[in-house]
């Protein structure tokens, strides 16, 4: 089911929701500053910084390590994408979908 209520920026929750993922977290934070009521687009804004941030650091961090290090940066990569690319397709469908962690952190900081 797709949600097509506005929001403050005049585009469909749906499309912004889906646009706070686009560039990971960087999108994430500039709709978390230019939403400001709808709670839909928010979600995903946040959701989109506690889950790409966390992917981003914790890479650069692993891929820091010799040989096994750069292995787990790549396949972290891997997994990145496919949550990218589904995270994208859920909130352009309108739901309101929780990853475990992140789902749970960004559902408590929008309230």
């Amino acid at each position: 089911m797709t949600n097509t209520n506005k929001t403050a920026l005049g585009i469909d929750e749906n499309i912004e929701g889906l646009l706070c993922y686009v560039l990971g977290f960087i999108t994430g934070i500039l709709f978390l500053v230019l939403e400001k009521d709808n709670k839909f687009v928010r979600f995903h804004a946040m959701q989109s910084i506690v889950t790409f941030l966390a992917f981003f650091v914790i890479s650069m961090v692993i891929g820091i390590i010799p040989i096994l290090g750069w292995i787990l940066s790549s396949l972290m990569g891997l997994v990145g994408l496919v949550l990218w690319l589904l995270l994208m397709l859920k909130a352009y469908q309108g739901e309101m979908y929780k990853l475990p962690i992140a789902g749970d952190l960004a559902e408590k900081q929008i309230r």
